[in-house]
């Protein structure tokens, strides 16, 4: 068996390969409505946080309209948790996977 060879140093090929994976990503970007920024140019981590949770197991294209509708009805992590259960459950009819509202709502 011959020894593995280490190599003393991977930080120019990461740094080439970091430059390639941004360029690449300012070309083909989607506009999603949950990376969009305020005008300090940070991003909501609520509107982040409510589209991580819709993603799982839905695609984005399904999403995006229940997304754009519950954060209508519930801007904020404020909102939210003072919302009534039913509530949530009803903006959240037509994406399934149930619990991940209940789940969000109790976080909030």
């Amino acid at each position: 068996m011959t020894p593995h060879k280490k190599r003393s140093d991977h930080r120019p090929a990461a740094s080439k390969l970091r430059q390639r994976l941004l360029g690449w990503y300012d070309a083909h970007r989607r506009d999603l409505p949950w990376r969009r920024v305020d005008e300090h140019g940070s991003a909501d981590p609520y509107r982040i946080w409510v589209a991580e949770v819709m993603l799982i197991q839905t695609q984005v294209d399904a999403v995006i309209p229940y997304y754009e509708r519950f954060l209508q009805r519930f801007p904020d992590v404020g909102a939210l948790a003072a919302a009534d259960l039913d509530d949530v459950l009803k903006s959240w009819e037509g994406l399934g996977y149930y619990a991940r509202a209940r789940n969000l709502q109790r976080a909030a």
